[in-house]
């Protein structure tokens, strides 16, 4: 049986095979400019969006759905903006059961349908993508250029890789076979095979505070195309940013004839612990999140009703053995440090430098040289507050704070965290980064997470040293990013090695414009599900295949 084509699935066929084929090739490929040059998406386009986001501020969210007709305000803007967005609320078997009620009929629309809606979707949101980088920005803390580049263009690249990899496994199969089986004399058996793609049930996804867009759409996308109605559940400081995706996801599967309760936001009231109680509900049979180790383990451990997909904390490392490029080195790990504050999952926390130095194309550098050479970058991203804040957005929550003040009594301090003063912001919490030198059997200290604007140089015995603390302290604590510096084909060839077997990522010798904390849809992998910062993959096959299973009927003919 082939799937009557819909209008808007041939509106974005050639989006989508782009897509499949970027996948299957790697290289760079994205549908969706990351400047926000009026060049590109027009001369109005940023004032717009501004002025929709500001419509949105001390007033009731338009939204539309099953609820219990209060509502709930509880973001508070790292910026010192005031918000006071109030979202409808609803309890979690309203939500639930809404969902439930929808899926029949997205499950019966098929995966080309299913596709072309999705990518509708995502059209629609690109047409909003100002409103929704402002959204991010004063939600999450990130400078502006960062909140469009990583909360609406690379978000919604991510969301169109999943897309494509799940339209490619719904269509690994064909829809329809002839089933023929020799019989002896008589006539041979004749069959009719028909395969149908049928979701898990409802897909709940839990946003973090740092990247409420970036993280989320990979599993909301993935659920959705596959069939699963999805409860969008939003960190309870970032909100605005998956309010306004569900408001266009709704608008888009209403006008294409289909129940908008297919995407549902739940937000929740303070204490609520809403996030637990829909991942445990029986309905659920999918559940995505970012965030803590902790809370992490907990739905891995405790919803077993469901498929858990995790991406939590890590312990990025560096391993620093010898460069040609020493100044490229210091100013490639300072962005790294700077960007955001550090409060990226990517983000490098252990800088692991052999206590006798090495050697670089300035010659010989001693521990503390290549120390402070990394902290004078950091210094110098950050010494200009007006350009420095562009770089380090503000501070996300009080638990980085608290982490920062914690830091002070390890260790010896490289470059100590300063405050500063935004410039058009002017209650605005920044605080630029600190690096702490340890030492190597400091491990109670550097075997942590210390997310935030927090980095450890950390005094090896050698390189070899250095490798085996990355493997001991990723194997069991896990990272998503790893990176090493070496002039040594032998000791890159050593790292890879050890990241192989810690089961992370590697980048070797970034001295340019590519950084570590950074990874590039439909190229680079996110996470690797291989160690245990994460239990899956943005974006592979294993994402997006347990989303749905393949059920079939058979008639003889």
């Amino acid at each position: 049986m082939t799937e009557t084509p819909h209008p808007l699935y041939d509106r974005h066929a050639d989006t989508l095979n782009r897509a499949l084929t970027a996948i299957t090739e790697r290289g760079y490929w994205s549908a969706y400019p990351e400047s926000p040059s009026p060049r590109v998406y027009g001369e109005t386009a940023a004032a717009d969006g501004k002025a929709a986001f500001e419509a949105y501020l001390n007033a009731d969210f338009p939204l539309d759905q099953p609820g219990d007709g209060e509502t709930v305000a509880t973001e508070t803007s790292p910026f010192g903006l005031e918000l006071n967005v109030r979202y409808p609320h609803a309890a979690a078997d309203q939500l639930v059961g809404a969902a439930t009620v929808a899926l029949a009929g997205w499950r019966a629309a098929g995966p080309q349908v299913r596709v072309g809606v999705c990518l509708e979707i995502l059209d629609r949101l690109h047409k909003h993508i100002f409103e929704l980088a402002n959204a991010v920005q004063f939600t999450s803390g990130q400078a502006f250029v960062m909140a469009f580049q990583a909360g609406g263009a690379h978000a919604l690249d991510r969301a169109l890789e999943a897309v494509a990899y799940a339209y490619a496994e719904m269509t690994r199969h064909p829809g329809t076979a002839g089933w023929e089986k020799a019989a002896g004399k008589g006539d041979p058996l004749r069959m009719t095979k028909t395969f149908h793609v049928v979701p898990r049930g409802v897909a709940l996804v839990i946003g973090c505070n740092t990247f409420p867009t970036w993280n989320s759409y990979p599993g909301l996308f993935a659920s959705l195309v596959t069939g699963n109605p999805v409860v969008v559940k939003p960190h309870p400081r970032a909100v605005l940013p998956l309010a306004i995706t569900v408001r266009y996801a709704r608008e888009v599967l209403a006008e294409a004839g289909f129940d908008p309760n297919l995407v549902l936001l739940a937000p929740e009231a303070p204490g609520e612990k809403l996030a637990s109680t829909l991942a445990l509900h029986p309905a659920v049979k999918i559940v995505d999140f970012t965030g803590s180790t902790e809370y992490g383990d907990w739905l891995e451990a405790n919803a077993r009703q469901a498929a858990v997909y995790t991406e939590k904390a890590g312990l990025n490392t560096v391993v620093i053995d010898s460069t040609d490029d020493f100044a490229g080195l210091c100013r490639n790990l300072g962005f790294t440090l700077t960007l955001y504050s550090g409060q990226m999952c990517t983000t490098s926390q252990n800088l692991l430098i052999p206590r006798n130095g090495i050697a670089t194309d300035q010659g010989h550098k001693s521990f503390d040289e290549v120390a402070a050479g990394i902290a004078a970058a950091v210094g110098k991203l950050t010494a200009d507050p007006a350009r420095g804040v562009e770089l380090t957005g503000a501070i996300v929550n009080d638990g980085v704070l608290e982490r920062l003040d914690e830091v002070t009594k390890v260790g010896e301090p490289v470059l100590e965290s300063r405050a500063v003063e935004h410039p058009s912001f002017p209650g605005a919490v920044v605080r630029t980064p600190t690096i702490v030198k340890l030492a190597a059997d400091d491990t109670a200290t550097y075997s942590r997470e210390w997310f935030g604007p927090i980095s450890f140089a950390i005094a090896t015995d050698s390189t070899e040293h250095s490798l085996e603390i990355l493997r001991s302290t990723v194997g069991e604590k896990g990272a998503l990013t790893a990176a090493v510096y070496s002039t040594d084909e032998a000791v890159l060839d050593a790292a890879e090695a050890a990241a192989i077997d810690a089961g992370v990522h590697l980048s070797c010798n970034l001295t340019g414009g590519v950084f570590v904390n950074q990874s590039a849809a439909f190229s680079d992998f996110h996470g690797s599900g291989a160690n245990p910062a994460a239990n899956a993959a943005l974006t592979d096959g294993a994402y997006v295949a347990n989303r749905f299973r393949i059920v079939q009927s058979r008639r003889h003919v």
